[in-house]
Order: C-alpha cells, then sequence, then structure tokens
C-alpha cells in the first residue's frame, strides 16, 4: 500500500510517516516510480510507535523498544529497564507540572483581574520568580 492507505491504517499522518522513516523506525520500499510501499509489518509497527509515542517514550526509546519486539532473543528485563527509567522521567515531569500549576495559581490569586495596572503574573515573570526553576 502507498503512504496515503498506510496513513489511513495506521491512524498517523503522511508527514509523521515520512518522518520515522527519516529516523530509521521504519522502512519503506520504493517503486520504480519512487513511491513509497508499504506492507501489513509496517502498519504495526506504526501503530506501535503510535502507542509508544503516547505514552511519551521518546524517539530513541521507541527505536530500542522496536529493536527489542523484533528480537526473539530479548529479555524482558530490558523492555522493563527502558519503561521503569521513563516511569522515573514521567514522575520527574509531573512533578515540574505540579510546581508550575502552584506557581500560575499563586499569581493568578495573587493578581487583581481588575482595571489597575498591577499585576502579578507579570511582575513574577519581570522577576524571575519561580517554584520550579
Amino acid at each position: 500500500m502507498q503512504i496515503k492507505q498506510a496513513s489511513k491504517a495506521s491512524g498517523l499522518p503522511p508527514r509523521t510517516i515520512r518522518y520515522y522513516e527519516s529516523r530509521g523506525l521504519i522502512r519503506s520500499q520504493r517503486a520504480a516510480n519512487g513511491y513509497r510501499h508499504y506492507h501489513s509489518d509496517d502498519i504495526e509497527r506504526l501503530q506501535f510507535l503510535q502507542r509508544a509515542r503516547a505514552l511519551g517514550f521518546s524517539l530513541e526509546e521507541c527505536a530500542d523498544l522496536l529493536a527489542l519486539q523484533r528480537d526473539p532473543n530479548r529479555a524482558s528485563a530490558q523492555v522493563r529497564d527502558i519503561a521503569e527509567q521513563h516511569l522515573v522521567d514521567v514522575d520527574a515531569k509531573i512533578e515540574q507540572l505540579q510546581q508550575m500549576k502552584a506557581q500560575l495559581s499563586d499569581w493568578i490569586r495573587q493578581c487583581p483581574g481588575d482595571a489597575s495596572s498591577h499585576c502579578s503574573i507579570l511582575e513574577g515573570l519581570a522577576q524571575g520568580e519561580s517554584q520550579s526553576a
């Protein structure tokens, strides 16, 4: 199938498919006319990538996971290590987002939100006040 059909089958835009191909995560076969052709196993890899990216795995992690998926001699410990490290990264991002939320909430609470020029949000940004610096 061509990229348009692969896009529909995988749920990914053609641009994303081409990007994944440029990064070596997937390989299409080229016809004599230069068109990309994809097979059902390519669609499965694209769907795998889509699910992994939806969980926030980096492209490097996705490449590692794809390689492990294709390796019949893989150890599940390798996969688990990648997932555990990713979970640590997710927890750190959640903490950072919670700090951002608290800072914004404080600034919003302090801002009168009226016709006056005083604005704690702008003052905080100008002064570099931040809990998550």
